[in-house]
Protein backbone atom coordinates (compact mmCIF):
# COMPACT_ATOMS: atom_id res chain seq x y z
CA UNK A 1 0.00 0.00 0.00
CA UNK A 2 1.29 3.26 -1.10
CA UNK A 3 1.83 6.52 1.94
CA UNK A 4 -0.99 8.18 0.19
CA UNK A 5 -3.49 5.71 0.86
CA UNK A 6 -1.93 4.78 4.18
CA UNK A 7 -2.74 7.94 5.20
CA UNK A 8 -6.65 8.38 3.85
CA UNK A 9 -7.65 6.60 7.00
CA UNK A 10 -5.94 8.79 8.97
CA UNK A 11 -7.07 11.63 7.72
CA UNK A 12 -10.38 10.69 7.53
CA UNK A 13 -10.20 9.90 11.62
CA UNK A 14 -8.62 13.53 12.32
CA UNK A 15 -11.85 14.59 10.44
CA UNK A 16 -14.40 12.89 11.69
CA UNK A 17 -12.58 13.97 15.51
CA UNK A 18 -13.02 17.78 14.58
CA UNK A 19 -16.81 17.38 13.85
CA UNK A 20 -17.30 15.29 17.05
CA UNK A 21 -15.17 17.82 19.38
CA UNK A 22 -16.34 20.48 20.88
CA UNK A 23 -15.68 24.06 19.40
CA UNK A 24 -13.23 26.06 21.52
CA UNK A 25 -15.08 29.46 20.59
CA UNK A 26 -18.50 28.49 21.88
CA UNK A 27 -20.15 29.98 24.78
CA UNK A 28 -19.79 28.41 28.21
CA UNK A 29 -21.40 29.62 31.24
CA UNK A 30 -22.07 27.89 34.68
CA UNK A 31 -25.32 28.24 36.33
CA UNK A 32 -26.38 30.70 39.06
CA UNK A 33 -29.29 31.19 41.42
CA UNK A 34 -31.35 34.28 40.44
CA UNK A 35 -30.33 35.62 44.03
CA UNK A 36 -26.57 35.32 42.51
CA UNK A 37 -27.22 36.70 39.20
CA UNK A 38 -28.81 39.58 40.53
CA UNK A 39 -25.74 40.14 42.93
CA UNK A 40 -23.29 39.62 40.35
CA UNK A 41 -24.63 42.45 38.22
CA UNK A 42 -24.28 45.93 37.96
CA UNK A 43 -27.76 46.36 36.90
CA UNK A 44 -31.13 44.60 36.91
CA UNK A 45 -33.78 46.07 34.79
CA UNK A 46 -37.52 45.04 33.25
CA UNK A 47 -37.61 46.22 29.73
CA UNK A 48 -38.79 46.17 26.12
CA UNK A 49 -36.35 45.74 23.68
CA UNK A 50 -38.11 48.71 20.26
CA UNK A 51 -34.69 48.31 17.82
CA UNK A 52 -31.44 46.83 16.94
CA UNK A 53 -28.36 47.52 14.42
CA UNK A 54 -24.75 46.26 14.37
CA UNK A 55 -22.45 48.90 15.40
CA UNK A 56 -18.57 49.27 15.36
CA UNK A 57 -17.18 49.45 18.95
CA UNK A 58 -13.52 50.17 18.06
CA UNK A 59 -10.92 47.45 17.23
CA UNK A 60 -8.80 44.49 17.77
CA UNK A 61 -5.20 44.71 18.48
CA UNK A 62 -4.90 43.17 14.40
CA UNK A 63 -6.94 46.39 13.43
CA UNK A 64 -10.28 44.73 12.59
CA UNK A 65 -13.38 46.66 13.54
CA UNK A 66 -15.41 44.86 16.31
CA UNK A 67 -18.82 44.32 15.79
CA UNK A 68 -21.52 44.42 18.40
CA UNK A 69 -25.18 44.23 18.76
CA UNK A 70 -26.93 47.47 19.64
CA UNK A 71 -30.27 47.74 21.42
CA UNK A 72 -32.29 50.48 21.83
CA UNK A 73 -34.98 49.20 24.49
CA UNK A 74 -37.45 50.85 26.83
CA UNK A 75 -36.77 50.88 30.99
CA UNK A 76 -39.77 49.66 32.34
CA UNK A 77 -38.36 49.34 36.09
CA UNK A 78 -34.69 49.70 37.63
CA UNK A 79 -34.44 46.93 40.53
CA UNK A 80 -30.74 47.90 41.15
CA UNK A 81 -28.36 50.13 39.26
CA UNK A 82 -27.47 54.05 38.34
CA UNK A 83 -29.82 57.00 38.69
CA UNK A 84 -30.65 56.98 34.96
CA UNK A 85 -32.52 55.49 32.69
CA UNK A 86 -31.11 52.47 30.64
CA UNK A 87 -31.27 53.27 26.86
CA UNK A 88 -29.26 50.86 24.86
CA UNK A 89 -27.62 47.58 25.68
CA UNK A 90 -24.75 45.85 23.68
CA UNK A 91 -23.94 42.64 22.98
CA UNK A 92 -21.58 40.19 21.15
CA UNK A 93 -23.30 39.50 17.49
CA UNK A 94 -23.40 35.51 17.89
CA UNK A 95 -24.16 33.41 20.09
CA UNK A 96 -21.08 31.29 19.93
CA UNK A 97 -19.46 34.42 21.30
CA UNK A 98 -22.40 34.89 24.53
CA UNK A 99 -24.05 37.02 22.52
CA UNK A 100 -27.74 37.73 23.52
CA UNK A 101 -30.81 37.51 21.08
CA UNK A 102 -33.92 39.56 22.31
CA UNK A 103 -37.21 39.66 20.25
CA UNK A 104 -37.56 43.60 19.14
CA UNK A 105 -41.13 45.57 18.64
CA UNK A 106 -41.57 46.53 22.09
CA UNK A 107 -43.91 43.52 22.89
CA UNK A 108 -42.10 41.15 25.07
CA UNK A 109 -40.76 41.98 28.37
CA UNK A 110 -37.47 40.68 29.64
CA UNK A 111 -35.70 41.08 33.34
CA UNK A 112 -32.22 42.07 32.11
CA UNK A 113 -29.13 41.66 34.28
CA UNK A 114 -25.73 42.62 32.90
CA UNK A 115 -22.51 45.36 33.65
CA UNK A 116 -22.79 48.89 33.33
CA UNK A 117 -20.91 50.45 30.61
CA UNK A 118 -21.77 54.02 31.83
CA UNK A 119 -24.04 57.20 30.11
CA UNK A 120 -27.06 54.58 30.21
CA UNK A 121 -25.76 52.02 28.63
CA UNK A 122 -24.83 48.05 29.45
CA UNK A 123 -23.72 45.38 27.96
CA UNK A 124 -25.28 41.80 28.30
CA UNK A 125 -23.94 37.74 27.76
CA UNK A 126 -25.57 34.73 27.68
CA UNK A 127 -23.82 34.16 31.13
CA UNK A 128 -25.98 36.83 32.62
CA UNK A 129 -29.62 36.47 34.33
CA UNK A 130 -31.87 37.58 31.00
CA UNK A 131 -35.37 35.67 30.96
CA UNK A 132 -38.63 36.83 29.97
CA UNK A 133 -40.44 38.55 32.62
CA UNK A 134 -43.78 36.13 32.00
CA UNK A 135 -41.24 32.98 32.86
CA UNK A 136 -40.41 34.46 36.37
CA UNK A 137 -42.53 33.35 39.17
CA UNK A 138 -44.49 34.94 41.35
CA UNK A 139 -41.84 34.95 44.33
CA UNK A 140 -38.44 35.91 42.12
CA UNK A 141 -40.66 39.00 40.94
CA UNK A 142 -41.08 40.34 44.60
CA UNK A 143 -37.10 39.33 45.60
CA UNK A 144 -36.16 41.45 42.83
CA UNK A 145 -37.35 44.65 44.80
CA UNK A 146 -35.51 43.98 47.87
CA UNK A 147 -34.76 40.17 49.26
CA UNK A 148 -32.24 39.05 46.86
CA UNK A 149 -30.15 42.14 47.98
CA UNK A 150 -30.44 41.50 51.42
CA UNK A 151 -28.74 38.08 50.22
CA UNK A 152 -25.69 39.03 48.71
CA UNK A 153 -23.62 38.92 51.60
CA UNK A 154 -24.29 35.16 51.18
CA UNK A 155 -23.11 32.95 49.29
CA UNK A 156 -24.96 30.09 47.38
CA UNK A 157 -23.00 26.90 46.51
CA UNK A 158 -24.65 24.59 43.88
CA UNK A 159 -24.39 20.88 44.24
CA UNK A 160 -24.01 19.24 41.43
CA UNK A 161 -23.95 15.41 42.83
CA UNK A 162 -24.81 14.03 46.10
CA UNK A 163 -22.97 13.69 48.64
CA UNK A 164 -22.48 17.62 48.81
CA UNK A 165 -21.66 20.07 51.67
CA UNK A 166 -21.23 23.91 52.84
CA UNK A 167 -18.02 24.56 54.03
CA UNK A 168 -18.87 27.76 55.96
CA UNK A 169 -22.02 29.23 58.07
CA UNK A 170 -23.06 31.95 55.29
CA UNK A 171 -23.77 29.59 52.53
CA UNK A 172 -27.04 27.96 50.93
CA UNK A 173 -26.76 24.85 49.50
CA UNK A 174 -28.75 24.80 45.71
CA UNK A 175 -30.42 21.08 44.88
CA UNK A 176 -32.10 22.33 42.30
CA UNK A 177 -29.92 19.84 39.93
CA UNK A 178 -30.55 16.72 42.06
CA UNK A 179 -33.28 16.94 43.25
CA UNK A 180 -35.15 18.07 40.04
CA UNK A 181 -32.65 18.10 37.20
CA UNK A 182 -33.29 21.71 36.31
CA UNK A 183 -31.70 24.49 37.89
CA UNK A 184 -35.14 26.77 37.26
CA UNK A 185 -36.31 24.16 39.74
CA UNK A 186 -38.22 25.11 43.41
CA UNK A 187 -35.16 26.69 45.34
CA UNK A 188 -34.60 28.76 42.08
CA UNK A 189 -37.64 29.95 41.54
CA UNK A 190 -39.29 30.47 45.68
CA UNK A 191 -36.19 30.87 47.35
CA UNK A 192 -33.93 32.92 48.68
CA UNK A 193 -30.75 33.01 50.75
CA UNK A 194 -30.67 35.70 53.33
CA UNK A 195 -28.41 36.35 56.34
CA UNK A 196 -29.35 35.85 59.99
CA UNK A 197 -28.65 37.85 63.44
CA UNK A 198 -26.21 35.46 63.83
CA UNK A 199 -24.21 35.80 61.02
CA UNK A 200 -25.73 32.78 59.66
CA UNK A 201 -27.18 32.24 55.76
CA UNK A 202 -30.76 30.12 55.36
CA UNK A 203 -32.86 29.34 52.80
CA UNK A 204 -36.18 32.00 52.58
CA UNK A 205 -39.22 31.03 51.24
CA UNK A 206 -42.43 33.65 52.10
CA UNK A 207 -44.25 36.36 50.64
CA UNK A 208 -43.52 39.02 53.53
CA UNK A 209 -40.11 40.23 54.39
CA UNK A 210 -38.09 37.77 56.65
CA UNK A 211 -37.64 38.89 60.36
CA UNK A 212 -34.83 39.53 62.26
CA UNK A 213 -34.23 36.15 63.12
CA UNK A 214 -36.11 33.03 60.96
CA UNK A 215 -35.56 29.79 60.75
CA UNK A 216 -35.69 27.68 57.47
CA UNK A 217 -39.61 27.21 57.58
CA UNK A 218 -42.31 28.23 54.65
CA UNK A 219 -44.51 31.29 55.75
CA UNK A 220 -47.93 30.30 56.13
Amino acid sequence: MGAAARSLPLAFCLLLLGTLLPRADACSCSPVHPQQAFCNADIVIRAKAVNKKEVDSGNDIYGNPIKRIQYEIKQIKMFKGPDQDIEFIYTAPAAAVCGVSLDIGGKKEYLIAGKAEGNGNMHITLCDFIVPWDTLSATQKKSLNHRYQMGCECKITRCPMIPCYISSPDECLWMDWVTEKNINGHQAKFFACIKRSDGSCAWYRGAAPPKQEFLDIEDP
